[in-house]
């Protein structure tokens, strides 16, 4: 599970698609769309994202996976427009001990926040806005 996507996210979907039975461990990481920001009321986000988008996804995912003590990785962002409480980004990752799980999926959603081509824009409670994390 790997992908893009205007639809919502769904966490648990993601966990269970990381399940095997060797796994002793599987790690979810939920960034929700948050009422502020630097201390300025937020109200909603709008994410666009460049058509290479899924493929970075896909790339990163691919790295991460590659790494012999994770046994599954599913990770999506989701684009368009997000009110507070929506989940913006869902990944999950399964391995065999915790720590590696941790670590796994601190990874993952370290490189997509880096690397992939998404743009944010913030809408505030004072009617101003502002795009950030503009790769």
């Amino acid at each position: 599970m790997i992908t893009v996507t205007s639809e919502p996210l769904d966490v648990a979907a993601h966990e269970g698609a990381v399940g095997d039975l060797r796994a002793g461990a599987t790690v979810s990481f939920a960034g929700v769309v948050r009422d502020h920001d630097h201390g300025r009321s937020v109200t909603l986000l709008e994410y666009e994202a460049h058509p290479s988008a899924e493929e970075v996804l896909r790339e990163v995912a691919a790295e991460i996976a590659a790494d012999p003590e994770v046994y599954a990785v599913a990770v999506s962002h989701r684009v368009g427009t997000l009110r507070i409480g929506d989940v913006a980004l869902a990944a999950a990752v399964s391995t065999a001990h915790r720590a590696a799980a941790f670590a796994a999926c601190a990874r993952l959603v370290d490189e997509v926040k880096k690397r992939l081509p998404v743009w944010k824009r913030q809408v505030f409670a004072d009617g101003t806005e502002e795009w950030v994390n503009c790769p």
